[in-house]
């Protein structure tokens, strides 16, 4: 389950959080073929915390995100950095020039993404190795349409999001 927090100095309006929000997900889900439920996007206002950078207290705008490597390769990851960098620079920025510095209390001074995760569950599911979403997908595929069925949102995006992967195919 990727975990991206945004630790934000900046004041982000809440358009521009869901904005945020929507676009970390749709770059995480499209580059790792991973349901968009999985992916977790949490805003923390940093403005008032002390951070440090080189041992000078600074306010800065960093995103992290915790997720499974799984086959991904450390290029897959620097693309996906540049790419979460490229949509806060449309989001927040985007009055900036390319090829400009945008003001200091705007710019995104770090994109790191860290981890492996070792087990986890979502709505009672266990979550797969990463790379495996596909088979699991598969595999559990009919209880996604039951919880969907009950009224459980998350599952009926979940379940129209998989009749739109390519190689999904489950009879029905």
């Amino acid at each position: 389950m990727p975990l991206y927090e945004v630790a934000h100095a900046t004041p982000l309006s809440q358009p521009q959080q869901d904005a945020l929000a929507e676009a970390i997900t749709e770059l995480h889900s499209k580059r790792f073929t991973v349901p968009r439920m999985f992916i977790n996007v949490v805003f923390v206002d940093t403005s008032n915390k002390p951070t440090y950078v080189g041992g000078k207290r600074r306010h800065s705008n960093r995103i992290t995100g915790r997720t499974r490597k799984g086959s991904r390769t450390r290029e897959d990851f620097y693309a996906l950095c540049g790419e979460i960098r490229a949509a806060w620079a449309r989001i927040v920025h985007p009055d900036v020039a390319d090829g400009k510095l945008p003001p200091p209390e705007l710019e995104l001074r770090a994109v790191f993404i860290t981890g492996e995760l070792i087990a986890g569950m979502k709505a009672s599911f266990m979550i797969p190795a990463a790379g495996e979403e596909l088979a699991w997908a598969k595999e559990n595929y009919h209880a996604f349409e039951k919880r969907a069925h009950a009224g459980d949102e998350d599952f009926v995006d979940l379940v129209a999001e998989l009749r739109t992967w390519p190689g999904f195919d489950v009879a029905r």
